[in-house]
């Protein structure tokens, strides 16, 4: 049995602690307001964040890279941007709970992209679990009953552009390093999201800027637990523990910024993560299949 499939519960606690960070990067965001627009303080964040890069700044120099890899590495880096933006708009806009709830909808979308453009099959086990998220997300929205704000269709976009980014890195898994692909990411998105915080651009505060380099800072650490997280545990050990950032959002909206808890949005959210949980499980298993050598006659 590998080192990894060893340390199942150094794994969960590691998820535990990325939950804790990725709730604090949405109540650092929530708190900074919106008299920066959104475009201007997703840019802030990266740029700020790209501190983080320069212990990597040799590697990237002596990374050979072709023209396809920078046209996918260019067209990740856009379609990132746009999630983040929107990322950033949904914050100001919705509750804490709603925004954490409807993120999972992310790796839903990524099992029907694959299935679309990258030609992976799509048994009915996902397509019934495909089908719960959607109705995880009609329990959370409730069209008909309540008003679908700009913040809920921002989050639905939200999800999309981050499923086709991860798609475009699934894409180049095989052909670049992973550190590489997170530090073009950091690069392009900076780039994409310019133009747009340019044209909305005001002047922020020391304390605006101090803020958003609390949330790239603690962003980049939320990325590195998680990726200890994978090393330490299986996916299928991992990802049920991502369902605590819904609790903790739901506490954090309520005790901090005096946001109600809705019941109809923990029901949904538990839905959704209950239908990711199935791909993840499934997809897990079809990977070690993959993997087992034939065997003897």
């Amino acid at each position: 049995m590998s080192a990894r499939q060893d340390r199942p519960l150094a794994g969960a606690l590691w998820m535990l602690l990325t939950g804790l960070l990725f709730v604090a990067v949405t109540a650092a965001v929530k708190h900074l307001g919106t008299r920066v627009p959104a475009p201007q303080a997703a840019f802030l964040r990266y740029v700020l964040g790209l501190v983080f890069l320069l212990p990597m700044l040799g590697s990237l120099r002596r990374a050979h890279l072709g023209a396809r890899a920078y046209r996918l590495f260019a067209m990740r880096g856009g379609v990132h941007a746009l999630g983040v933006m929107l990322w950033f708009y949904a914050m100001t806009q919705i509750p804490l709970a709603e925004v954490t709830a409807m993120n999972y909808l992310s790796p839903v979308y990524v099992t029907l992209g694959a299935a679309l453009f990258l030609g992976e099959r799509l048994r009915w086990p996902r397509m019934a679990a495909i089908l719960v998220a959607l109705i995880g997300v009609a329990v959370i929205l409730r069209p008909g009953f309540r008003e679908i704000s700009p913040g809920h269709l921002a989050m639905l976009g939200t999800a999309v552009f981050f499923a086709a980014s991860y798609l475009i890195a699934k894409l180049m898994a095989d052909e670049v390093a992973p550190s590489l692909v997170v530090a073009m990411l950091s690069i392009w998105v900076t780039a994409g999201l310019f133009p747009f915080a340019l044209a909305v651009w005001v002047w922020p505060t020391w304390s605006e800027l101090g803020w958003l380099f609390l949330v790239a800072t603690i962003a980049t650490s939320g990325h590195l637990s998680m990726t200890m997280a994978f090393r330490a545990a299986p996916i299928t050990v991992t990802q049920p523990v991502t369902f605590l950032q819904l609790i903790w959002a739901t506490m954090l909206g309520a005790l901090v910024f005096g946001e109600g808890v809705d019941a109809y949005v923990v029901a949904g959210g538990v839905i959704i993560v209950s239908a990711v949980l199935v791909i993840t499980i499934r997809e897990a298993r079809a990977k070690k299949a993959a993997q087992q050598p034939p065997i003897a006659p």
